[in-house]
């Protein structure tokens, strides 16, 4: 049973009405010597001489007939062997065939290549307008990190062949701009990619809208058991052209490895890349801010060098890249979205400043040089906590990476870089270490160290309960100076002794209170209980008994309501509380 989204091994009908099946048959089982042999439209075969083509490369030499046959492909080849022209010429061929019939009309899109990057959308866009520039056939590249008005206008006049990262797609589909109806030819360009990467989601979403009979390609340097499982699951019994083992590297690329401390490593960056032979060089970072550091530190050593990354808007990453295209800039430092598909001739050096976390990652990146039959140099910096991941990357590739010799370390202090600190005049002696802050340089004077001050010391004795100093005599107090007011004890004073001062008593009151009771300080036989039901009152404040005062007057209090006489010291009438006027009115 076959999947719903996959195509079926047989070509449509309508898809090669003039091609030789038998032919393209015969073709795959030997290859082409030259793109002559090829059954090619003349104006293609013009365009590829124009490009300086004469002999195809191994990939495309086994790959082109089967595509010409109408057959599923998946392909693994090294980097920098000519994957885009691999799937690109057949495409172009495909589509030249149908031309006449669709001339007239608004045409729409008929073949799809999904790339990761920004960069590689540019440069197959690129390689599909030279190779069909005899050919009225429309490209239209489409990717983030830009405006959609002109990405929309190309959909709107009707483009052939669109050139897409998957994200934006997406985007312009869920909108309604993008309609992959027609689609007759899908490409999954670095398929390892874009399928390990994060981009699986989109990529189900995109081959769910395609047409069930299609024609679905793989292409990569690299093809991992699990990711090679899930690009069987999109094809149908596709036909596997490898020119190589795969994560295999391109032989003409010299690789060596220096093995160096972490903050040794920009000192040695910019010594390699002060070597006359160093042409154009490509430098790779595992983040992004350590792309622009890298950079900022090689301009600071009079080394002109340029970062690019995915903070960088897509403007000035393509300004960026056209001027190390033509020269102006010969350092380029970058993250891995420059290692897959950025063709740029004449690289002489790649220098790995950080080894990649993914074993694959490693073999895109040295293919950026040695490209075209060329030869190159790669230079990878590893430091300790590295070394794992450079056993992970010899596993992959099934062989050792050579260590640097002495003959090509730069010039430096023995066999190791220089060190940024100054050295030492008696290497026998270690030198002391010292500390980050306070550390004087050299001509300033040392800082000297804050005492604690005697008042402070004194304090702390008194707050733990071990201060052996005499108290102060009676009657002697601190002076309240500024110090005392500021919270602080001036130098060498006392600690004031509370207990040791005259008691201030509060002011008598022996007369009469608001309540008719006497004073604190009153004889204590004249006093009585404050409240009771039978308690006799001062003053006749209290209901209920014989009201007293200083001798005893008449009359009786009655339930509070009526005073006693008072006597010579005895206090008048006096006001009832209020609980006594709420007893009263509920009688």
């Amino acid at each position: 049973m076959s999947h719903p989204n996959v195509p079926s091994a047989r070509p449509h009908p309508s898809k090669h009405p003039h091609a030789d099946h038998a032919d393209h048959a015969a073709h795959a089982a030997n290859p082409a010597t030259s793109f002559a042999e090829l059954a090619l439209d003349p104006a293609l075969q013009a365009a590829i001489r124009d490009a300086g083509y004469e002999t195809p490369t191994p990939i495309q030499a086994q790959a082109i007939p089967y595509l010409l046959a109408g057959r599923d492909l998946l392909g693994c080849a090294k980097t920098g062997t000519g994957k885009t022209a691999a799937f690109a010429v057949p495409i172009l061929q495909r589509l030249s065939q149908r031309a006449a019939t669709t001339r007239g009309a608004v045409p729409g899109p008929r073949a799809l290549v999904l790339v990761p990057t920004r960069e590689l959308a540019g440069q197959v866009t690129e390689s599909f307008t030279t190779y069909g520039r005899h050919l009225r056939i429309g490209v239209a590249s489409i990717y983030g990190g830009v405006s959609q008005i002109h990405q929309v206008r190309a959909l709107r006049r009707g483009v052939e062949v669109i050139v897409a990262t998957p994200g934006r797609l997406v985007d312009l589909m869920n909108q309604g701009h993008a309609r992959l109806g027609g689609i007759e030819v899908v490409v999954l360009d670095e398929a390892d990619h874009m399928l390990d990467l994060g981009f699986l989601p989109d990529v189900r979403r995109i081959l769910s809208a395609l047409p069930t009979i299609r024609q679905t390609l793989l292409f990569s340097a690299t093809m991992p058991a699990p990711i090679l499982a899930l690009a069987k699951g999109i094809m149908r019994d596709p036909a596997q052209v490898r020119v190589a083992p795969p994560g295999s590297t391109v032989d003409a690329i010299d690789q060596r490895v220096h093995f160096v401390d972490r903050a040794d490593k920009p000192r040695l960056l910019a010594a390699l890349l002060s070597d006359p032979a160093v042409e154009r060089a490509l430098v790779f970072t595992r983040t992004k801010h350590g792309a622009d550091k890298v950079a900022k530190g090689l301009s600071h050593s009079g080394i002109g060098a340029a970062a690019i990354h995915g903070n960088k808007s897509q403007g000035v990453r393509e300004r960026t890249l056209a001027d190390f295209r033509s020269g102006h800039i010969r350092i380029l430092v970058a993250t891995d979205i420059a290692a897959r598909g950025i063709d740029v001739q004449g690289i002489s050096h790649v220098i790995n400043f950080e080894l990649p976390n993914v074993p694959e990652t490693y073999v895109h990146r040295i293919g950026r040089t040695a490209r075209a039959g060329a030869s190159g140099i790669a230079i990878s910096l590893c430091d300790r906590e590295e070394r794992s991941l450079l056993v992970d990357i010899e596993k992959m590739m099934r062989h050792s990476v050579p260590v640097a010799t002495k003959a090509q370390i730069p010039a430096f202090e023995g066999a190791r870089p220089r060190p940024l600190a100054p050295a030492r005049h008696d290497d026998a002696a270690p030198a002391p270490i010292r500390p980050r802050i306070g550390v004087p340089r050299p001509g300033q004077r040392p800082p000297t160290r804050e005492v604690e001050r005697p008042a402070l010391q004194e304090q702390a004795r008194f707050f733990r309960g071990d201060d052996t100093r005499a108290p102060l005599p009676a009657g002697d107090s601190p002076r309240p100076d500024a110090a005392a007011r500021n919270g602080r004890r001036p130098r060498g004073q006392h600690t004031p002794n509370f207990d040791a001062m005259p008691r201030q008593e509060p002011p008598r009151h022996d007369g009469p209170r608001h309540d008719g009771s006497r004073g604190p300080f009153a004889p204590r036989g004249s006093q009585a209980p404050r409240s009771g039901p039978g308690a006799r009152g001062h003053g006749g404040s209290h209901g209920g008994g014989s009201s007293h005062g200083g001798t005893h007057g008449g009359g009786s209090s009655h339930g509070g309501s009526h005073s006693g006489g008072g006597g010579a010291g005895g206090g008048g009438a006096s006001r009832p509380s209020r609980g006594r006027w709420q007893a009263r009115r509920r009688r």
